[in-house]
């Protein structure tokens, strides 16, 4: 769960510091006080949108910080997946934030923006203003509903996209088949003379760098043996005034201090191992010079060897393994071509294997679909009923798109009503912007104990709701927040009440200069918080005796 948070120069924000607890979270304040600040901060973390225009004026960077506890095995195994290991439990996520780039962290180490949103989205599930109107999209309504039906439903999905993309591809190769008597004996034509060309080359692996790399020594040759017969000349017994002669002469000087003492003896010995050592370089080099004995025969041949497989690499490949990859390619095509009625026979079999078998996963994961839907709808709408739609109908209808797709061969769309007698319609047909939001959050309720996600955020859920309605829709979110950490940022009493820890966001103006401060509440400063929420500008003592009944009837609801 998010346990820490840590936002600096941004917005109206100068620096805030807000430790989250588990269950339900409450944030309330004034219109404008910055409280959807706070909330967008943590979106910031999370790999949002930045523009330099969000940084506090004057200040040449932002920083978001969250800090969030890890003990859920599957949590780290999908982290582990990411190589993101948690430290002690812990991982921190950070952004900085600076004029036209940003910079993230996850526990201190840099990564791309990519990786940040992808463990976000393993941690935190944020549900904005708008998010609702996700619900009209009816495109969203299965994914809702692919969610809720699990691991069966996932492992179907897994199985008709790889069948998928086998029928796409044999669908492919049976259109690419297809041709005429003419062309087939032009690209036959073509084959056995490409194949041809590249055998009778008879290519060994690895010739072209071992011929590149004679061609060179080649065309040095005469340099090289220069060097090497003046080398010869001044080491050699065969010249006057070389090495070996005058060490032959310093041996024959000292031999009368070998028998002096130990160290003239010392020193003759290692005179003889100089000369022998001598010996043994002059007849290595001799060796060596002859390496570089080529004949004019000898170089043409390699010249000539050399154009050709440069040649070759020019039209079939880059060196001569995928030279002769090519090769066998073209040889396997050219069988194809030669037998070609059982060619495209087979074509034909493979392409109606592959439907056939994409039908079959197709049709599992409709009818696994189907089978979710009856139970997913019959538990929004018991969740519906919670939220004061007093005689609701909600369905969902699984139908099929007339083709194919990895995502199988359906589309969901829900249906509502929300009046006795009405038939039921297309949810984004009927549906007003706070049936959606409490719609939403009915479908947040079900498919939390499917999610892994451990923190839910709610961004002013409650609009358009008040009343009784309001009260059911604190009574859910509490309800979602015993399996879950909730943070909701609200205007209505009846859902602060039920906070498990209630935090004010308020907005400050000292010396010209405005900020945002939040701040964890007390129990009579949060009754106190509700008493605003209820009697605005003017709180009277009736007002707070109701704050303060709010507060002890959800306590007991508990």
């Amino acid at each position: 769960m998010l346990q820490y948070l840590h936002v600096k120069n941004l917005a109206l924000i100068d620096e805030i510091e807000v430790e989250f607890q588990s269950g339900l979270n409450i944030l309330t304040g004034e219109t404008g006080a910055g409280k959807s600040i706070v909330l967008g901060s943590v979106g910031l973390a999370l790999g949002g949108r930045y523009s330099a225009d969000m940084l506090r004026k004057g200040t040449g960077f932002g920083l978001v910080e969250l800090m969030f506890s890890v003990d859920d095995d599957v949590i780290e195994k999908q982290l582990e997946e990411l190589d993101i290991f948690p430290e002690g439990g812990m991982l921190v996520l950070s952004r900085k934030l600076m004029e036209g780039r940003s910079v993230s962290k996850i526990n201190g180490e840099t990564v791309n923006m990519a990786t940040l949103k992808d463990v976000a989205s393993i941690l935190i599930d944020i549900y904005g203003q708008h998010e609702h109107q996700t619900l009209l999209h009816k495109k969203n309504h299965l994914a809702l509903l692919d969610v809720y039906a699990g691991e069966r439903v996932t492992e179907l999905k897994t199985s008709v996209a790889t069948a998928f993309k086998k029928f796409q591809k044999c669908r492919r190769d049976l259109e690419a088949s297809g041709m005429d008597e003419e062309s087939r004996k032009k690209e036959i034509s073509l084959a056995e003379f490409e194949v041809s060309e590249i055998e009778e080359a008879n290519l060994q692996d690895g010739e072209d760098e071992s011929l590149e790399a004679l061609y060179q020594r080649m065309t040095e040759s005469r340099r090289f043996t220069e060097s090497i017969a003046q080398t010869y000349q001044f080491t050699s017994e065969s010249a006057s005034g070389n090495a070996s002669d005058a060490l032959s002469r310093a041996i024959r000087a000292f031999q009368g201090v070998e028998d002096c003492d130990a160290a003239g003896s010392a020193l003759y010995q290692q005179l003889v191992e100089i000369d022998s050592l001598l010996n043994d370089f002059n007849r290595e080099l001799s060796e060596y010079a002859k390496s570089f004995e080529f004949s004019e025969e000898e170089y043409y041949e390699t010249e000539n060897r050399l154009n050709l497989l440069n040649y070759l690499k020019a039209k079939y490949g880059n060196n001569v393994n995928e030279i002769k990859e090519y090769c066998r390619t073209k040889s396997e095509r050219l069988k194809e071509l030669k037998d070609y009625e059982n060619y495209t026979a087979e074509l034909e079999k493979k392409y109606a294997d592959s439907e056939k078998e994409l039908k079959k996963y197709s049709a599992a994961l409709t009818k696994a679909r189907k089978e979710a839907a009856h139970t997913f709808v019959k538990e929004i709408r018991l969740g519906l009923i919670d939220l004061n739609f007093l005689d609701v109908q909600f369905e969902m209808k699984v139908s099929s798109i007339g083709n194919y797709s990895t995502n199988g061969a359906d589309e969901g769309e829900f249906y509502i009503s929300t009046n006795p007698g009405e038939p039921v319609k297309p949810l984004g047909n009927i549906a007003s912007g706070g049936e959606l939001s409490r719609i939403m959050l009915a479908v947040k309720a079900v498919l939390a104990d499917k999610e892994d996600t451990p923190t839910l955020i709610f961004d002013e859920i409650d609009t358009g709701i008040s009343g009784i309605t309001a009260g059911r829709v604190g009574e859910k979110m509490r309800a979602i927040g015993k399996n879950r950490q909730v943070i909701c940022i609200t205007h209505l009493p009846q859902i602060a009440a039920m906070a498990d820890a209630h935090y004010l966001i308020q907005k400050e103006a000292k010396s010209n200069i405005t900020k945002t401060e939040i701040f964890c509440l007390g129990e009579q400063e949060s009754i106190n918080e509700l008493a605003r929420l209820l009697g605005g500008a003017k709180i009277t003592a009736k007002i707070m005796e109701s704050a303060a009944e709010m507060k002890e009837l959800a306590k007991r609801e508990i």
